[in-house]
């Protein structure tokens, strides 16, 4: 006999709101997380050109994480708190 286990989480979830969105990029702090998936470097290094060129953004914080398999760690995260970035770009790709 086969036994077929669902991979979906089924538990409900309260639905929350999205972060406010910002009016305008021009003078911000932006931090950047690269999720270590190969080729994430490549898109946030033209994400970080856009941002600066086109958007005026003031200062850009490059963070990575050590995997993309598992969240990023504490010391990760602290780093990008403690900065106050106005946002955070997590980028992915493959």
């Amino acid at each position: 006999m086969t036994t077929l286990i669902n991979p979906m989480n089924e538990a409900s979830r309260e639905a929350g709101q999205p972060a406010p969105r910002l009016a305008t990029l021009s003078g911000k702090r932006i931090a950047l997380l690269d999720i270590s998936k190969p080729g994430g470097s490549v898109f946030l290094d033209r994400v970080e050109a856009l941002l600066r060129r086109t958007y005026g953004v003031a200062d850009v914080l490059r963070e990575r994480k050590p995997t993309f398999t598992k969240p990023a760690p504490e010391a990760v995260i602290g780093k990008i708190t403690q900065w106050k970035p106005d946002a955070v770009v997590e980028g992915l790709a493959d």
